[in-house]
């Protein structure tokens, strides 16, 4: 199985930059992971929502060149539905089993996904009720991945 991170922006912070290689370091004995990244659209100060929808399109537009083509595609969307760490370990198994060997979780900008990509999407799933910055949610993606292949394999994962 392949996992591939699709995301809007490069990682600013150096602490997430540090805990997501440490995760890819990680997957790497269960896993292929695989990182793209987009350029992020500018955004005028105080934008409208029109201005919104706008960069939401672009960035869309942009991440939707880059998704593998035969690719199971999971968008991280905070109206998708929520999972526990066990139910993403059964789920990623499933599309093992059923030959969904490359799976591609897509993660926004700022301003979340456009409605063209939440739509081409085979699942879409929400990481919490909580709001995160996108970059941050790379990371709790990544280790929630590492969970859920620790669970896959019986191995403790609670460290």
């Amino acid at each position: 199985m392949s996992i591939n991170i699709i995301a809007v922006g490069k990682i600013k912070e150096k602490y997430i930059e540090s805990g997501i290689n440490n995760y890819i370091k990680r997957l790497k004995r269960y896993t292929d992971v695989n990182i793209i990244e987009v350029d992020n659209s500018s955004v005028p100060k105080n934008p409208s929502g029109s201005q919104i929808e706008q960069v939401k399109i672009e960035e869309g537009k942009k991440l939707k060149r880059v998704i593998p083509e035969n690719s199971y595609k999971i968008a991280l969307d905070v109206k998708g539905k929520p999972m526990t760490s066990e139910g993403l370990a059964k789920s990623l198994k499933n599309l093992h089993l059923r030959g969904d060997s490359d799976v591609s979780f897509i993660i926004g900008g700022p301003h979340g996904l456009s409605d063209e990509v939440i739509d081409i999407a085979d699942y879409k799933l929400s990481l919490s009720h909580m709001t995160f910055t996108h970059q941050m949610i790379r990371l709790i993606l990544l280790e929630q991945i590492y969970r859920a292949f620790k669970i896959m394999k019986g191995e403790p994962y609670h460290i």
